[in-house]
């Protein structure tokens, strides 16, 4: 099986598919690109799929790689057989290529090579094959070169026939499959341990389960407790059974030196065949633990970064705080910061009539339009503060989720944006800018630094970077880009772009000014045919200069989209924002020319031009009686808004410091295989109380018990 049809098996796709994203990766042309405007080269295949591809493409390539240096490394011992580089070549398992290559590969010195110094090889050779004759007797010619007497010799030649049966394939296998199914992972709690700090991991004290069914979140919960000295285990074999479920395919006589073949095997596996397993077990869960938890993650980032935009109204955002006191951020329209301030309201200065005066003022005099309060500490106190005042227009109040603002504030971009301001001031900024534009404001924070995840210290963070890089690509590229607009950590999202060029089209647009049109994106130094390829479909330019560029229609279909509307006696003011599908002849030749699913494509973007894809922003009233913990009692029914999804539950802001989780049972009446089949992050929910354990600060909470 060659690398393309290796892809195919795997990706699921026709063969033509992946020949056609293979073909428009080699030109450079990006996921969103190939999905959004090359639906008819490869049949219609969406982002998932087309980045399906990409990464087997990528796992390929490493593989094919690897074979070439395993093939270089045996033919230079002068060992490469025919039949040994056929499999080589043929295999696309990573475990199977390793142990073709495994009695090859150089290590370091082993009881088998001191066995081989001392000349007992053959008399290893002669035990395996499993004759009839006496050991003691075949071993008396080997008793020199410091070997004292033939038990010695025979000893050592355990250790020779022990590494042939590790190094054997189909022992490999067998093992393998007997260790995934029948290992557990057992864990206790390490007597060396604080026990206090040690508590959160209560429920790994005593634990055991089978290993090939643990769930990804309590692998790394598992992983993290060792890892800190909490617990003590890991994956346990029964060596005696796995010993026995090998023997009938090593054990072939009844004769003497069968014995001593059954301990060498005994050996094997207790010492180099099982141990092996388990760490490639260990390793297997910890790799599908990893993906799991980091798709929880992307799924949560996409949710949190296309959330439901205020979009452009004046917004004053407030970060909440006692002793510090609250800060006070008011931006314009555009996002520029137009007034500060500090207010006292709470303990233990209890400003509290000051503080609503200077909130008053600010409203009006800034013609605020919306309130944005973070969520941390303060934040209930301050939104009953706010819903007790009056204001000279109408203005609702929002709680915005202020995961990561500290870290902007104290950031490069952050300090760039704001030189003259000190890190709360930009703290409360960023709360205000994410109630306007949640996916223009997130872009400039690390995504770990949001919230929306767990383990995310704890995971593969090569892999974890480039899934969320991916998601953050796509999220951008899925809503567009205002050119105009826009700030250099968005546009570097852009399809094509990229940070060095986000950085040119920004000083283009101070030096030069607004542009006027998408064409106008070729001035750009720089910026050359193919980048504007790839990026023009994905960005926006409003009261430009064509009809259709505030759209995701490309550039490169504006002359056919024209010449069909012509056709079908359609105008333009009839078309742009509007469905004009059933009105055009999809069986005329023009309409073909570019292709059935691009056409269709076309028109799908010309519909929704000028609008957000992102829903509408909703109001949530938390009830106001409950400010902390001890205020919530079981079977109250309360407001919440989701703010964490995970393989097990939802966690809930139901408005107080802590979360609380809707375990998966209580998601759904009936049954779901993941939280997400119901609930989207940010989606407002009721929910019931179910326990509040004040000592652990946990709050067990229903969805399914308000229906």
């Amino acid at each position: 099986m060659d690398q393309i049809n290796w892809i195919q098996s795997q990706s699921g796709v026709r063969l033509n598919q992946v020949e056609a994203v293979l073909n428009l990766k080699g030109q450079d042309a990006t996921i969103p690109f190939i999905s959004r405007y090359r639906k008819e080269k490869t049949g219609g295949l969406d982002d998932v799929e087309v980045s399906k591809i990409f990464d087997l493409h990528e796992q390929s390539e490493k593989l094919f790689k690897r074979k070439e240096t395993i093939l270089k490394a045996i033919e230079e011992q002068g060992a490469l057989k025919e039949d040994l580089k056929a499999k080589i070549l043929n295999s696309w398992d990573e475990k199977e290529l390793e142990d073709l290559y495994l009695p090859f590969k150089q290590k370091r010195k082993t009881k088998a090579d001191t066995a081989r110094d001392l000349g007992v090889e053959p008399l290893a050779k002669m035990l395996m094959s499993q004759n009839a004759g006496d050991p003691i007797q075949m071993a008396g010619r080997f008793v020199k070169n410091g070997i004292k007497s033939e038990e010695d010799a025979l000893e050592q030649a355990c250790f020779i026939m022990a590494e042939w049966f590790s190094e054997r394939s189909f022992l490999r296998n067998k093992m393998r499959y007997f260790v995934q199914r029948n290992s557990e992972l057992k864990t206790k709690l390490n007597p060396r341990a604080d026990k206090e700090k040690a508590e959160q991991y209560r429920d790994y004290f005593a634990y055991s389960e089978r290993a090939n069914r643990v769930p990804s979140h309590r692998f790394l919960a598992v992983q993290r407790a060792l890892d800190e000295g909490f617990l003590t285990g890991g994956i346990k074999t029964d060596k005696k059974e796995a010993f026995l479920s090998v023997k009938s395919s090593v054990i072939k006589s009844d004769v003497d030196a069968t014995a001593w073949v059954e301990k060498a095997l005994k050996d094997a596996v207790s010492r180099l065949l099982v141990p092996a397993m388990e760490n490639e077990l260990w390793s297997d869960l910890k790799e599908k633990s990893d993906k799991e938890a980091i798709d929880v993650f992307a799924s949560n980032l996409e949710q949190l970064l296309l959330q439901a935009p205020l979009g452009s109204k004046r917004v004053l955002a407030i970060d909440p705080g006692y002793r510090t006191g609250c800060k006070i951020a008011c931006v314009d329209e555009n996002g520029n910061l137009t007034g500060n301030d500090t207010i006292y309201p709470h303990a233990p200065q209890n400003k509290r009539t000051e503080a609503m005066k200077k909130i008053a003022t600010m409203i009006s005099q800034y013609k605020i339009d919306a309130i944005a309060v973070g969520n941390g500490t303060a934040s209930r106190e301050t939104e009953s503060l706010l819903k007790k005042m009056r204001f000279d227009r109408e203005v609702n109040v929002f709680i915005v989720n202020e995961a990561g603002a500290s870290v902007y504030s104290a950031s490069s971009v952050g300090r760039a944006e704001f030189p003259n301001f000190d890190v709360t001031v930009r703290g409360a900024v960023s709360i205000a800018r994410r109630l306007q534009d949640p996916l223009a404001e997130l872009v400039k924070i690390d995504p770990k630094a949001i919230g929306v995840g767990q383990y995310q210290h704890d995971v593969n963070q090569v892999q974890l970077k480039k899934s969320l890089d991916r998601v953050v690509e796509s999220c951008v590229n899925k809503v567009g880009v205002e050119l105009n607009t826009a700030s250099p950590y968005l546009l570097q999202y852009v399809s094509g772009i990229g940070p060095k060029m986000a950085e040119q089209i920004v000083d283009h647009r101070k030096k030069v000014g607004s542009f006027v049109s998408k064409s106008d994106l070729k001035n750009v130094s720089g910026l050359g045919e193919k980048i504007f390829e790839l990026s023009a479909g994905f960005i926006r330019v409003k009261n430009g200069s064509h009809p259709f560029d505030d759209s995701a229609v490309h550039p490169e279909s504006y002359a056919w989209l024209t010449k069909l509307l012509e056709e079908n006696e359609i105008p333009m003011n009839e078309a742009i924002g509007k469905q004009v599908k059933d009105r055009v002849d999809v069986q005329s030749s023009h309409f073909q020319k570019i292709g059935g699913l691009d056409a269709q494509q076309v028109l799908h973007d010309l519909e929704k031009a000028g609008r957000d894809l992102r829903s509408k922003i909703k109001v949530v009233e938390f009830d106001s009686n409950i400010k902390e913990l001890k205020d919530v009692k079981p079977g109250a029914i309360l407001n919440g808004i989701v703010n964490n999804i995970t393989n097990f539950g939802a966690f809930v802001d139901i408005g107080i410091k802590e979360s609380g989780l809707v375990h998966i049972s209580e998601i759904a009446n009936e049954f779901i295989k993941h939280p997400s089949e119901k609930l989207k992050l940010y989606q407002p929910v009721k929910v019931k109380v179910l326990d509040v354990d004040i000592a652990r600060k946990r709050l067990q909470l229903s969805v399914k018990q308000t229906k």
